[in-house]
Parts: structure tokens; sequence; C-alpha cells
């Protein structure tokens, strides 16, 4: 992928341009970028993990530079689709936590709402058996005092 500048680095425009020299595969080349001269050698780093791995296999001592090449696009489109497809799935796993944490924080609000109910309700009757047992001993103070009369 190539910019308007002619660079193949993504670009990012907060920065000024670098251009930094690098060593890939032996030879050395100069990266032109907005990016970092660290995050640079990190891109030249990486390459130069990967053709290490492929130097590791028989075959690819035995292919021309441009199959190594390819062979080395394949490889790193793959590690780029695998970790797509973490991040997507990543990405999905968080929405649907996002879904299920917004739900349950609606159905505490609902069940504090209940509580506060109940609790309102609690008192109410408290309240009234309070009243009640006021009563029930008025009343049977009056039992006892008729009782009382009755006897004389």
């Amino acid at each position: 992928m190539r910019y308007p500048d002619g660079s193949g680095v993504w670009a990012v425009m907060f920065n000024k341009k670098n251009d930094t020299e690098v060593i890939i595969n032996n030879k050395r080349y100069t990266l032109s970028g907005f990016e970092s001269e660290e995050y640079l050698q990190k891109i030249a780093t990486f390459i130069n993990g990967k053709i290490n791995d492929l130097k590791q296999q028989d075959a690819y001592k035995t292919m021309d530079s441009e199959m190594k090449a390819v062979l080395l696009e394949i490889n790193l489109a793959d590690e780029y689709f695998k970790l797509k497809r973490q991040y997507d799935e990543s990405e999905d796993d968080s929405d649907s936590k996002s879904n299920e944490i917004y739900s349950l924080k609606h159905e505490i609000m609902s069940l504090q709402t209940k509580l506060e109910k109940a609790n309102k309700e609690i008192e109410r009757l408290r309240d009234q058996n309070v009243d009640e047992q006021k009563k029930n001993v008025k009343l049977e103070t009056e039992l006892a005092s008729e009782r009382k009369k009755g006897k004389n």
C-alpha cells in the first residue's frame, strides 16, 4: 500500500516524516514514514524474525527469491488475518459483555426499586402492627375494667 507521498509505511499524520535506516534480511533499507524511528525499527525486527522462521524450513533454502518473498507475504497475511479474527472475536465478546452489563445494571435498578417498595411496605405494616397492638392493649384494659365493674 503506497501513500500519496510514496512511502510504503502506514502514515500517522501528527508527527514529522522520519527517514530511518533499517536492516532487513542483511540488506540496508531506508523506511520513510510518520511513525517514530523505534516503531520503524520494530517493523524491521518483526520482518527479520519472520524471515528467520522461514529459513528454518529446508524447502525455503531451495526457493528462488521471488518464491521466498511470496512465502513471506503469505505468512504475514496469514498472521494478519488470524489476529484480525481474534480482534473481531474480542470485539464481539466485548460487545456481548457490554450488553450483558447493561442488562444486569437495568435488573439491579429494577430490583432496587422493588426493594425500596418492599421496605416501605414493611415499614407500613410495622406501623400498622404497632397501632393494632395499641388497640389490643386498650381493648384488653377496657375489658379488664368492665370485668371489675361487673364484679362489684
